[in-house]
């Protein structure tokens, strides 16, 4: 079943949001070369608290942290720790917080120093991808239009989409109804209707699609090695367009 939140919840969930999109300004102001990955989720966790939320990562299916961090070939789930930040990095950090009931939910990759053209170029592309999906969440589109979006703009700049890994509904708990792929068939799925929450968040590769998960059991790789980006916002639908949460 996916939910459809009644204007109290919208702004519950738009708290949390607001949350995670601070967490995440804050973590901008902070990345540098040398800084370790475990000083940022301290960094995030201290500024949750300190809000009066909780973070929704730290022991959700186990996870240990409050952020999530993917560096360079890592995709998502990365666990923080004392791996430092060197010239040319690109960093993606994935964030919840849950307050008074509701979650938020946000991704950005950013750049350490020198970043090469191309792997710019990739990120440049994730993120259109992310407004090209969420330009589709209006009333009467079908969660699909959401998925073919994302996978037409990435192709079309000759990268790749990861499929095992999805955006999801979002509320009461972290991950809801429905699953929201980032490659897909417009106009298949699930009606989109007013008042439904949705964490969008392509993960897109400069090389294969394909990815493995490292002997930590949660970090998610690229095959061949070759960087991958992902950026995320909550948003929710309304009579008239999409509202970023997460902005």
């Amino acid at each position: 079943m996916i939910n459809i939140r009644s204007a109290k919840e919208v702004q519950k969930i738009w708290q949390s949001s607001q949350i995670v999109k601070e967490t995440l300004e804050l973590i901008e102001s902070n990345i540098k070369i040398g800084i370790t990955t475990f000083e940022l989720d301290r960094i995030a966790e201290d500024y949750i608290r300190s809000q009066g939320a909780v973070p929704s990562f730290k022991g959700l299916y186990g996870f240990p942290s409050t952020l999530c961090i993917s560096i360079n070939d890592e995709v998502v789930h990365g666990i923080p720790g004392k791996r430092k930040l060197k010239d040319g990095d690109i960093v993606g950090v994935d964030v919840g917080a849950y307050k008074n009931g509701y979650h938020g939910d946000h991704a950005k990759t950013f750049q350490v120093g020198n970043v090469s053209k191309e792997t710019q170029r990739l990120l440049k592309v994730t993120e259109e991808c992310l407004y090209k999906g969420i330009a589709q969440a209006i009333p009467g589109n079908r969660i699909g239009d959401i998925s073919h979006a994302v996978q037409k703009h990435a192709e079309l700049n000759g990268f790749t989409v990861v499929r095992e890994l999805v955006g999801h509904g979002i509320g009461v708990d972290l991950h809801e109804e429905p699953q929201i792929p980032n490659y897909g068939k417009a106009g298949a799925g699930p009606l989109i209707k007013e008042g439904m929450c949705f964490a969008i968040e392509p993960m897109i590769n400069a090389g294969t699609q394909k990815v493995y998960t490292k002997r930590d059991n949660w970090t998610v790789s690229t095959e061949d090695g070759k960087p991958s980006a992902h950026f995320e916002h909550t948003i929710t639908v309304t009579n008239k367009e999409t509202r970023i949460l997460t902005k």
